[in-house]
């Protein structure tokens, strides 16, 4: 619920503004004079003022300075009863959103509050920077049939409705904001901003001034106010990504923010009262850092209210066709490249790749394969992996019991594999050249080519 200052010192159009707004679905707040409201600023968390003009011991253009001073965002509708041009241009000088004449119509005045409000949150949107467009406006996309990324994507559907805090745990690429953005999606804040931070990404010194805002003058170089992440996201969501690199001392203003609710600007005297979802994650072991005291004890524990852990690509092998599908069409979408299919030479290759960098490497391999692709096919050629990572994924494979004689003739099959393949690029896929530098005949490399299926280059 939105909450809305009215300072009137008339007592019957302030009960009139008072009734007409809390129909609306506004929670409103009354101060009779303007030294009132400036104290109501201070001390409550407010996301319009609406403000007479004329008002007695602190007039409303003192209000209006006061409101842009406690946050350069809030929008500032004022009304008088005397409407002169000079008024009104002095009154949008100091910031105001607009100006209002009594007596108005009640109707134009809530259509006037709804543009304030909606303009408030589009200028928020705009400070976020937010640049990753697919998923913003809807639904993140989660990709996957395996039974381990179903579990995952039935406990963000539970949790997602309740404000509990929720820790996301896994390997670097595995997709952790994906998922927060999903809670934060599939809940009643979705209305409102999600802002992601990576707390690894920012110097320490200026991480606490991004989270938390600073006021102008507090430290050199603060030449103006800064709101900060925790203050944008009011409402909404914040990802605290790769949290576990935060220090101590930062820590501990999470810890309250969490119990609280509040925070306080780097240079600040009053806390600010916030209602935001707290999302975190981390690919380190919180638990260890607990141990080796470099995370705190009781912040560990408000985090992981509720866990959720992302499994490696590795875990869910059979979810890589249908992503390698995604990406494929994603890729030749943005890139303006002709539709693709991805042979099944190359698709046995991705499966058995062991992808350290899980779904964010497999994504930048198939960006790559598009670009260097010209045909209508992803082929072998287009692939770029660590070879000997490849060769050493494949090896593990082999079979763990049966005839040595079987285990034998799976290795015989990757290694000549590898090596015919190497020689065909090497002569640019003439099979005659290949064979004199494989010392076998034509005919013992074309059968081994048939046999392994290898694709003609």
């Amino acid at each position: 619920m939105q909450t809305i200052l009215i300072v009137e010192d008339k007592d019957s159009m302030a009960e009139m503004l008072r009734q007409t707004l809390e129909a609306e679905g506004y929670r409103i707040i009354l101060a009779t004079d303007g030294q009132k409201g400036i104290r109501c600023l201070r001390d409550s968390h407010v996301d319009l003022v609406l403000t007479d003009l004329k008002l007695p011991k602190k007039d409303g253009i003192e209000v209006l300075k006061s409101s842009k001073a406690e946050n350069p965002l809030l929008p500032v509708i004022v009304m008088t009863a005397f409407g002169t041009v000079e008024k009104a241009v002095a009154a949008m000088k100091e910031g105001a959103f607009d100006f209002i004449t009594k007596p108005f119509d009640t109707d134009h005045l809530i259509i006037l509050i709804k543009r304030a409000l909606e303009n408030q949150r589009l200028i928020t949107e705009n400070l976020l920077l937010r640049d990753e467009l697919e998923g913003k406006f809807g639904m993140p996309k989660i990709i996957g049939r395996s039974r381990a990324i179903t579990e995952v994507a039935q406990n963000v559907q539970k949790v997602a409705p309740a404000k509990t805090t929720v820790l996301l745990l896994g390997e670097s690429g595995t997709g952790k904001e994906l998922f927060a953005r999903a809670i934060h999606h599939l809940s009643n804040r979705k209305e409102y901003p999600f802002v992601p931070i990576n707390c690894a990404a920012i110097p320490r010194e200026l991480l606490e001034t991004e989270l938390f805002g600073h006021e102008k003058g507090s430290f050199t170089g603060a030449e103006a106010r800064k709101v900060g992440k925790f203050e944008l996201a009011d409402k909404g969501s914040i990802f605290l990504d790769e949290i576990a690199e935060m220090d101590m001392a930062l820590q501990a203003k999470i810890l309250r923010v969490i119990q609280e609710g509040e925070i306080e600007r780097v240079g600040g005297v009053r806390s600010i009262t916030i209602d935001v979802r707290i999302s975190a994650a981390s690919n380190k072991d919180i638990e260890k850092a607990v141990q080796e005291n470099l995370f705190r004890e009781d912040l560990f524990y408000r985090l992981n209210v509720f866990p959720i852990v992302i499994p490696p690509l590795r875990d869910r092998k059979e979810d890589l066709p249908l992503l390698a599908e995604y990406f494929i069409a994603k890729y030749c979408r943005e890139l303006k490249a002709a539709p693709k299919t991805i042979s099944a030479e190359v698709l046995e290759t991705l499966m058995s790749y062991p992808w350290k960098g899980n779904v964010r490497e497999l994504e930048n391999c198939i960006e790559r394969a598009i670009i260097l692709s010209d045909g209508d096919e992803i082929g072998e050629d287009h692939i770029i992996l660590n070879r000997q990572m490849a060769r050493e994924a494949a090896l593990r494979n082999l079979p763990s019991s049966g005839a040595l004689e079987d285990v034998a003739r799976e290795a015989v099959r990757i290694a000549e594999t590898e090596r015919i393949r190497k020689a065909l690029k090497e002569t640019k896929g003439n099979k005659t050249r290949a064979a004199e530098l494989l010392q076998v005949s034509y005919k013992t490399l074309l059968t081994k080519i048939k046999d392994y299926g290898i694709e003609s280059l």
